[in-house]
């Protein structure tokens, strides 16, 4: 069986520190529930997490 290379992660906001479980590699921008903050954007495959990675989730 083929082992999966994404992942979901749970970030922290920088300006809030509102924590969110979001998908590793996201096709559109991911944006904080509570101050709308970008927390990962797109880039080619995995997204470029502008937040506080606080683990991975299994």
């Amino acid at each position: 069986m083929e082992k999966t290379r994404s992942k979901f992660i749970r970030v922290r906001c920088n300006d809030c520190e509102n924590e969110q479980v979001l998908f590793d590699r996201c096709s559109t921008t991911i944006l904080c529930h509570i101050c709308g903050s970008k927390l990962a954007v797109p880039y080619g495959g995995k997204a470029k997490i502008k937040g506080k990675i606080l683990e991975i989730v299994e």
